[in-house]
């Protein structure tokens, strides 16, 4: 199947792994992600804050222990990264599907966002070394069509063990986790691994270097600034409604009734499969029929229409008095993300030297990770005080400038090759 040669000019025996790695992870997540929150919400019976207060603890623990982690798969294995990383998420699936009470459920988030650090560019990293930097390109290509399928798996499965019972597909998600860890601990080569020399380790000091220069970099190129203040804006906005969506459908409308005796269960798998099935074929319409805007000149009129279009759709999604229009709405805002994600990428990326590349990618991702846990926590406790609805049109309002943003934006142009 795959003629992708190693670095000795044999088929690469790591690759078959890389793609049960790729495929299992992804049916194992999205069996728990299709009935986690419906569970949080129903059986648990948590409150507005108390499910951004999950968020905001996983996002948390994901930027404190991302470096400290870091540490073991360039020091002392991507592969044992890889195998502590599984075991730790499928502990902390089955605290949280095992014990329904909001501590456990915080433990949990503790738990696996741990171990999701430590599998963070680690599997990238394992099969680049095994491979070879000038093959891994299509593996991870393949590895995404894996990850793909085993997402829509993923959903299909968790739909179907939530129909049993609503904590089943979580713990055996955890239980999966951990049997993928003790598969891979059998299966898994590692031949080509050289720790990282100290001087290229990631370090606190590198992170905050990279926060420097990522300052730098951005005072020097205005289109920068747009894309970190608008990154910024969508992690102050996002944490909630990622958090309350599920809560806001239950709460306000009533479901049509589904075979079965637990068809909620049922509806949300059918809400997060077409959801992700829309998504794909938006990002691939834009591919096939739109390729422009993901090449050279200044995309902030699509932007810019793809933001207002977001703040619109989740004020509609909130105010929504038809169950239908909110399923709608819904599905549009996660299909402007889809198309928005991409552009700006692109954008991004004409517009930055190769040589801060890395350092400007990170910053962003750290800019949006800090607007997440700055803005999850008061957005729930306006859920909490005020009802569900006003956190969600909160949540509108807070990403509403970045439509400012990218008008204002409009005169730029991209600089290419320029030097920083």
């Amino acid at each position: 199947m795959f003629d992708i040669p190693s670095r000795r000019g044999a088929p690469a025996p790591a690759i078959p792994v890389y793609l049960l790695l790729s495929s299992g992870s992804a049916l194992l997540f999205f069996m728990v992600f299709t009935v986690n929150l419906l569970y949080h919400v129903e059986t648990v019976g948590l409150s507005p804050i108390q499910l951004v207060l999950i968020g905001t603890t996983l996002e948390t623990v994901i930027v404190l222990f991302e470096i400290p982690t870091g540490v073991v798969a360039d020091l002392v294995s991507r592969r044992r990264s890889v195998l502590i990383g599984f075991a730790l998420i499928g502990a902390g699936f089955i605290v949280e599907g095992s014990f329904p009470t909001f501590i456990a459920i915080l433990t949990a988030q503790v738990l696996w966002g741990i171990g999701y650090t430590f599998t963070s560019g680690a599997s990238e990293a394992w099969i680049t070394d095994e491979v070879g930097e000038d093959h891994v390109g299509p593996v991870l290509l393949r590895g995404n069509q894996a990850a793909l399928i085993g997402t829509i798996g993923g959903i299909l499965l968790g739909t179907g063990l939530g129909l049993v019972a609503i904590q089943l597909p979580i713990v055996l998600g955890g239980v999966g986790f951990l049997i993928l860890s003790l598969v891979l601990l059998r299966l898994m080569p590692e031949t080509n691994f050289h720790p990282t020399p100290r001087e290229e380790r990631l370090s606190w000091r590198d992170m905050a270097d990279t926060a420097r220069a990522g300052f730098a970099v951005a005072r020097n190129r205005p289109v920068l600034r747009v894309l970190l203040a608008t990154s910024f804006l969508v992690g102050l906005s996002s944490e909630a409604f990622d958090r309350l969506w599920v809560n806001h459908l239950i709460d306000n409308f009533d479901f049509p009734g589904l075979p079965g005796d637990n068809d909620l269960v049922l509806w949300f798998g059918i809400v997060t499969l077409t959801g992700t099935i829309l998504s794909l074929i938006a990002a691939e319409a834009l591919k096939r029929l739109h390729p422009e805007s993901l090449g050279p000149g200044t995309p902030t009129k699509i932007l810019a229409t793809l933001a207002a279009g977001r703040v619109l759709t989740t004020l509609l999604f909130a105010l929504a008095g038809s169950l239908w229009l909110a399923l709608g709405m819904f599905w549009m805002r996660g299909l402007l993300g889809s198309v928005s994600e991409p552009i700006s990428n692109a954008w991004i990326q004409r517009n930055i030297h190769s040589g801060n590349r890395a350092t400007v990618i990170s910053f962003r991702e750290q800019v949006a990770s800090l607007g997440e846990i700055g803005g999850g926590p008061p957005l729930g406790w306006i859920g909490s005080g005020f009802g569900v609805r006003t956190a969600l049109i909160a949540s509108a309002l807070v990403y509403a400038p970045a439509v400012a943003v990218y008008v204002r934006a409009s005169h730029l142009r991209d600089h290419i090759r320029t030097k920083d």
